[in-house]
């Protein structure tokens, strides 16, 4: 990943990417503990702050939770709730598109991550 053409830019849609499919298959800390001592270096090395980095993939992951097809936390939610998956994914898409937004914006902007420390 460290070779992607263009940089810091393409290393983190990259992870962005990998990381929604991560968090829709696995929980937060295995996905962190496989791929953290991997690719955080990485983001070091071609510029990326690591409290930056770190929200995008939190965020990424809470994105991929409720994804479908593979959303594990959707499809808890929607078994606590005793509602079908089906009908619950009509509200729900408001919401993942908002996440969508702000994930885009955190990765966009470095300040809004980084800019009080």
């Amino acid at each position: 990943m460290q070779s992607l053409p263009g940089g810091a830019v393409t290393f983190m849609i990259v992870s962005v990417i990998a990381f929604v499919v991560l968090g829709s298959v696995l929980e937060g800390i295995p996905a962190i503990v496989l791929f953290g001592p991997l690719l955080f270096p990485i983001a070091r090395s071609v510029g990326i702050h690591e409290v930056h980095y770190a929200m995008v993939v939190v965020l990424a992951m809470g994105l991929g939770l409720f994804s479908p097809p593979f959303g594990v936390g959707f499809y808890v939610a929607s078994a606590i709730g005793r509602a079908d998956p089906a009908e619950a994914m009509r509200p729900i898409v408001r919401y993942m598109v908002a996440l969508a937004i702000g994930l885009a914006l955190v990765a966009a902007i470095p300040w809004i991550s980084v800019g009080f420390l």
